[in-house]
């Protein structure tokens, strides 16, 4: 709003303040219509409905949830809801998330790398008629999805996207004051952390809101200033409102999980040189051979562009590597109001590339109907060099 506000600013400025005075907010935060189609140990599946009269073609898309944070993140609200696009687009979209995942001091992460991600690729592969699954991952989401895919090279994966994900945890700028609190690194170390998360078995809910949070301190303290300053733009105050109810639904790390988090990926930075230990046996990102997009968040300070960037060089075994930088902080990138025309953008560009023909009909039925064009050309297996976007206004997600 303009320092002196104009009339119409002022007359939507009144009606905003009155609608959040009737109402308590300007969102709208309908979740987009879905049903499962799969569940077990961990695991919930969902195929989210096509759109009135729209017919589902292509590839499905399986969207994987970091731990902690909702499975909002991909269906924040109506208007900026990655979900919402995908199947305006005719995309067949689903998604992963873990139910009620339990403060377990022995749930550790082989779980998800070894049997939640993997059979929930399947299963919608199996959905969609048998086609190869686009896997769209965001945050930890994108550690699951490239271990399980380096671990399981069967899996009908037809390429993967990952956003915000951090590989070298040395660049994390949340992480570098708690270093000296670490101890030396080895399996017997006790620094002050490693006996804080033992001792309450784990990450609680309040202290992975409150990291979250850390990261937009100064938009939280400004925050009635920024709001004042915006009551006339309805969008940028739903924004807000989405932002603030999907860090409210943050949940607690399982002891083990954060554990291992804490030891191998902030403490060690293993998986900084392309493998990590599970159940015995090395898993490394060099077995990927699906094509891989990687995003960086401008503005992310959870995972900064040096710390996704750093998975490039590990995954010689992929058919392409891309990299993207886009506007927007940890949450922003993926789901904020400048992510429409830029991380959508160049994600629906992605999609299309690395489209199968369609030999394999999708099944016919009241919920499915069958493709009605063909999906863009699979373009041959060539390295690309890694390229950069950036561009766009900031946003107020964190």
């Amino acid at each position: 709003m303009d320092l002196i506000p104009t009339p119409g600013q002022v007359v939507s400025a009144a009606g905003n303040a009155a609608h959040l005075a009737a109402y308590g907010g300007v969102a709208d935060l309908r979740p987009m219509p879905r049903t499962m189609i799969d569940d077990g140990d961990l695991r919930e599946v969902y195929h989210y409905r096509p759109a009135a009269h729209a017919v589902e073609t292509g590839d499905p898309v399986l969207l994987v949830t970091p731990l902690a944070a909702p499975a909002l993140a991909f269906d924040l609200r109506r208007g900026c809801s990655l979900v919402q696009h995908l199947v305006a687009r005719g995309r067949p979209t689903y998604l992963v998330e873990y139910g009620q995942v339990s403060f377990d001091r022995d749930l550790g992460i082989e779980p998800w790398v070894e049997e939640v991600v993997p059979t929930a690729v399947r299963e919608v592969s199996v959905h969609a008629g048998g086609r190869p699954v686009h896997v769209v991952a965001w945050s930890l989401g994108g550690i699951f999805a490239l271990l399980a895919a380096a671990d399981r090279p069967d899996l009908p994966i037809a390429s993967i996207s990952v956003l915000g994900t951090p590989l070298d945890t040395t660049t994390v700028p949340i992480i570098a004051p708690a270093r000296p609190l670490l101890g030396p690194r080895g399996p017997e170390s006790r620094g002050l952390v490693s006996r804080a998360y033992r001792a309450i078995g784990g990450a609680p809910q309040p202290l992975v809101q409150w990291a979250f949070e850390r990261t937009s301190f100064q938009r939280l303290v400004t925050r009635p200033l920024t709001v004042a300053g915006h009551l006339d733009d309805r969008d940028f105050l739903a924004q807000i409102e989405a932002v603030d109810r999907f860090t409210s639904r943050m949940t607690a790390y399982p002891g083990r999980t954060f554990g291992q988090l804490y030891h191998r990926f902030l403490k060690a930075n293993s998986l900084a040189g392309g493998s990590i230990e599970l159940d015995g046996r090395t898993v490394a990102l060099s077995a990927i051979t699906a094509p891989v997009i990687v995003f960086g968040g401008a503005n992310d300070t959870i995972a900064p562009i040096e710390s996704v960037r750093a998975v490039l060089p590990l995954l010689t075994g992929a058919r392409e590597v891309r990299f993207e930088v886009v506007p927007g902080g940890h949450l922003g990138m993926l789901t904020g109001r400048a992510a429409r025309g830029t991380t959508w953008q160049v994600l629906d560009d992605w999609l299309d590339e690395w489209s199968s023909r369609p030999e394999v009909q999708p099944p016919t039925g009241p919920a499915r109907k069958a493709a009605a064009k063909k999906a863009a050309a699979r373009k041959a297996p060539t390295k690309k060099a890694p390229t950069k976007r950036a561009g766009g206004p900031r946003d107020p997600e964190r």
